[in-house]
C-alpha cells in the first residue's frame, strides 16, 4: 500500500503564487502532485467529507456527518446516539442502509460539448435545460469510462465540468462516540470559538471479494485503497501551514448587492424567527421528556445547525457591510463594461436590473417564505398530509404500501403534542403575515370563522383529524386495513383539507408574475458571467462558487480577535472542556467514563483548533493537513464571524473549526480502548 507522505507534495502547492486562504479551488487548477491527496478523500453520500487512513478501507470523518445514520440505528434497547458504538471486530461493524461513499476518479473540462449542444439545439434555455443537459452529458462520460458521472455548472454556465466517482455501497459504522461527547456543547457552542467537541466517527468501505464495488453481502471483504493519510501526533503551532480537501456544498460569493439586500430584509429575518420559536417548542418538551428526546434529537440537530447558521448569516452581512462590498464591486464591474461598446452591448446593466426585479418580488417572496417555514415546515405531519392527500385524488393500490412505510417512518420520529404546539404556532404566525390574496378558500373560511381565536380554530383542524388519533393511526398504518375505505371514511379530513387548500407552485407563481423578462434568474446568470469575464481580462484567477465538487484550501493556524479587546487563541484544551462540563445541562454534561478519563490527562491536551481555511457546509470531515501531507484534524464547523463567507470572504474573521487528531487517538485509547482501530491506523 502507498501511504502519502511526501512533503514535497505539500511544498509544491504552498508555492502556487495563484493559491490564498481565501479560495476552494477545483482540482485541475491545482498542481497534480497536490492532487494526488485527493486519492485519499472521499465524499459521504455530498453531504460530508471523509479521509481514508487505513489500508483495509478505514474512514474517518465527522460524528455529525455520521449523526442521521447513528440516530436510524439506535432504539429504546441499544441507543447508540446516548451510549457510543465501538465495534470490537470486523464482524461487529454494523452496515448503514442506504449509505453511499464516493471517490473521486477524475474532472473533465466538457464546457465545449455542452455548448456544442445548446448550439444544436438539443437541448433549450428552460427551466429543465440542466436536467436535459445532465442526462446527455452524464450517460455519455458514464459509458465512456464505467464510473458514475456528474455534471457541474461553473460562474453560471461559463464552464461546465464532468466529475467522475468510483461508487462503494457496503459501509459500515465502526465507531462513534456519545452524543455528548461528539457534539459536546450542543447547538449552544455551534459555530462560537472555543469548542471543545470530539467531532469524529469511524466508517469502513467494503467491496466483493474481488475488489469491485457491491452492495451489502455478507461476504464483503474491506475495500483496499491504493493511498491513504498518515496521522501525525506531532501537532502544529500558531502559523502552521494547512490544507483542506472536500466537497463544500454551496456558495454564493458573485451575488449581487440586491440579493444580499433581499436576504437581511426578507428571508433571514423570517427565517431565524420561525425557526427560533419552533427551537423553543421542542427543546422544551425534549427537555421534559426523554422518549421524546430520542424521538426528535436527528431532527433538532439539523434544526439548530441551520438556525445558528441562517442567525449568524444576518448578523455578518450587516456587521461586515456584505451589501456595500458588492456596490464597490458592482461600480468596478460598471467602469470595465463602460471601457468596451461591445462589453456594454453583450452585458447590458445587471446589477441595476437586478435591483429592480428584487424590490418588485419584495413581497409575494414574504408570502411565499411565511408559507414555506409555517406550513411546508410547520409540523412534521405535513409531509404525511401530502402524500395521503394525492393518493386520494389519484388512488392506486401500488401506491398504498410506500404511503404507509413513509409515513410509519415520519410518525416513529415524532410526538403528537410536539406536532400539535408546532402546527399551533405555525398557524398563527402564518396567518398573521400572508396577504389575505394568498389563502386558499378553506383557509379564508376559516379565518372568517374563528377570525383571530387560533386556539379554537387550532382544535377545530387538529383534534378534527385522524392524524391526531393514535388509534386511527394505527388503523391506517395496518397493511390489513383497506386503504380505499379508510380514506373515503376521512375524506372531509379538515386538516388535511387545510394542507391542501393552497401549494407551493401558486406563491412561486406570484413571485414569477412580479417581475419582467429577463427575470432573477437569466439576469443572474449575466451579472456572474459578466464578473468572470472582467477578471479575467484583468488577469486574476478566480474560482467558482462551491457546488459539491471537490475543492482544495489553503491556509494556517491562526488566533482570532473576534470583537474589539478580545483575543482567543487558535486551541481550546482539556482544561478548558472540564471547564464547561455541567452535569445539568445535557449540552455540557461529559459522561462519568469520559470526565474521569480526562482528569488523568494532561490540562494542556488541544481538543479543538481553528485555521483560516475557507470552508462551508460540505467540507464537514475534511481532513486538515500539514505540510507534509499529512492529517493534523478534522473540519466540523466554522465560528460565527465567518458567516459572511457564504457571500463575501472576511480573512480577518474567517476560521475553520477543527478537531485535533490527538484528541481523537486519546479517546480511541484512554476512553473507547479501541487498540484494533489505533494499530490498523499506525499508532
Amino acid at each position: 500500500m502507498k501511504r502519502v507522505i511526501s512533503s514535497f507534495i505539500m511544498i509544491a502547492a504552498f508555492c502556487t503564487a495563484a493559491l490564498a486562504d481565501e479560495g476552494m479551488w477545483m482540482v485541475p487548477s491545482v498542481d497534480k502532485k497536490t492532487a494526488a491527496l485527493c486519492d485519499c478523500v472521499v465524499a459521504i453520500d455530498f453531504m460530508g467529507t471523509g479521509s481514508l487512513v487505513s489500508a483495509d478501507g478505514l474512514v474517518i470523518t465527522n460524528h455529525h456527518v455520521a449523526y442521521g445514520d447513528v440516530f436510524a440505528m439506535s432504539g429504546k434497547e441499544k441507543n447508540y446516539l446516548e451510549d457510543g458504538f465501538w465495534a470490537r471486530s470486523l464482524q461487529d461493524e454494523i452496515p448503514i442502509p442506504g449509505r453511499n461513499i464516493q471517490l473521486l476518479k477524475g474532472t473533465i473540462d466538457v464546457t465545449s460539448e455542452v455548448q456544442e449542444l445548446l448550439a444544436s439545439g438539443r437541448v433549450k434555455a428552460g427551466p429543465m435545460m440542466m436536467r436535459k443537459l445532465s442526462g446527455i452529458m452524464e450517460k455519455r462520460y458514464q459509458e465512456k469510462t464505467g464510473y458514475e458521472a456528474s455534471l457541474s455548472v461553473a460562474w453560471r454556465g461559463a464552464k461546465y465540468y464532468i466529475s467522475l466517482y468510483q461508487v462503494y455501497s457496503d459501509i459500515r459504522l465502526v465507531g462513534a462516540p456519545p452524543a455528548q461527547v461528539g457534539a459536546f456543547g450542543g447547538d449552544t457552542d455551534n459555530w462560537e470559538w472555543p469548542q471543545h467537541k470530539g467531532d469524529f466517527a469511524l466508517l469502513r468501505i467494503y467491496t466483493a471479494p474481488d475488489g469491485s464495488p457491491a452492495k451489502y453481502a455478507p461476504e464483503n471483504v474491506p475495500f483496499h485503497p491504493s493511498k491513504y493519510l498518515k496521522i501525525s501526533l506531532k501537532g502544529y503551532r500558531e502559523g502552521s501551514k494547512t490544507t483542506i480537501i472536500g466537497f463544500p456544498g454551496s456558495t454564493d460569493r458573485y451575488a449581487s448587492s440586491a440579493k444580499t439586500d433581499y436576504m437581511t430584509s426578507v428571508q433571514l429575518p423570517i427565517q431565524t424567527s420561525i425557526r427560533g420559536a419552533q427551537m423553543e417548542i421542542i427543546r422544551k418538551w425534549m427537555d421534559r421528556d426523554p422518549e421524546v428526546r430520542r424521538k426528535y434529537s436527528n431532527f433538532f440537530f439539523g434544526l439548530t445547525n441551520a438556525q445558528e447558521l441562517y442567525l449568524g448569516e444576518l448578523q455578518c452581512y450587516k456587521r461586515f457591510g456584505v451589501a456595500d462590498a458588492k456596490r464597490l464591486r458592482e461600480a468596478e464591474l460598471a467602469a470595465w463594461l463602460d471601457a468596451d461598446p461591445a462589453r456594454r452591448q453583450l452585458w447590458g446593466d445587471p446589477a441595476a436590473m437586478l435591483a429592480k426585479r428584487y424590490e418588485a418580488v419584495a413581497r409575494p417572496q414574504k408570502n411565499s417564505q411565511y408559507f414555506r417555514e409555517c406550513i411546508i415546515r410547520g409540523t412534521r405531519l405535513q409531509p404525511i398530509a401530502s402524500r395521503v392527500s394525492v393518493l386520494m385524488s389519484r388512488y392506486s393500490d401500488d401506491k398504498v404500501e410506500g404511503v404507509r412505510k413513509s409515513s410509519a417512518r415520519n410518525l416513529a420520529e415524532t410526538d403528537l403534542r410536539v406536532e400539535r404546539e408546532l402546527f399551533r404556532y405555525g398557524l398563527e404566525t402564518f396567518y398573521d403575515n400572508v396577504d389575505e390574496e394568498m389563502l386558499g378558500p378553506f383557509q379564508t373560511e376559516l379565518k372568517q370563522q374563528f377570525g383571530g381565536n387560533y386556539d379554537a380554530m387550532c382544535a377545530a383542524l387538529w383534534d378534527g383529524s385522524w392524524l391526531s388519533s393514535p388509534t386511527l393511526i394505527s388503523e391506517f398504518l395496518n397493511p390489513g386495513t383497506d386503504m380505499k375505505s379508510f380514506l373515503a371514511s376521512h375524506s372531509d379530513d379538515p386538516l388535511l383539507h387545510f394542507f391542501a387548500d393552497a401549494r407551493m407552485l401558486s406563491y412561486n407563481k406570484a413571485v414569477q408574475d412580479a417581475q419582467d423578462k429577463p427575470d432573477i434568474g437569466a439576469l443572474t446568470r449575466s451579472y456572474t458571467q459578466a464578473m468572470y469575464a472582467m477578471q479575467l481580462d484583468k488577469k486574476l484567477k478566480p474560482y467558482p462558487d462551491a457546488n459539491s465538487t471537490m475543492r482544495i484550501n489553503y491556509g494556517k493556524v491562526l488566533s482570532i480577535e473576534p470583537r474589539d479587546a478580545v483575543h482567543c487563541s487558535s486551541y481550546s484544551t482539556a482544561a478548558g472542556l472540564l471547564e464547561k462540563h455541567d452535569p445539568d445541562s445535557y449540552d455540557f454534561c461529559i459522561p462519568a467514563e469520559a470526565k474521569a478519563a480526562l482528569e488523568k490527562a494532561p490540562a494542556s491536551m488541544h481538543i479543538n483548533f481553528i485555521t483560516d481555511n475557507d470552508s462551508t457546509g460540505g467540507n464537514s470531515g475534511s481532513p486538515v493537513l500539514n505540510s507534509r501531507g499529512e492529517l493534523i484534524g478534522l473540519l466540523f464547523d466554522g465560528n460565527k464571524e465567518s458567516l459572511a463567507s457564504e457571500m463575501l470572504f472576511t480573512p480577518a474573521y474567517n476560521r475553520s473549526v477543527n478537531v485535533d487528531i490527538r484528541y481523537v487517538v486519546w479517546l480511541l485509547r484512554e476512553y473507547a480502548h479501541f487498540e484494533r482501530i489505533l494499530k490498523e491506523m499506525g499508532l
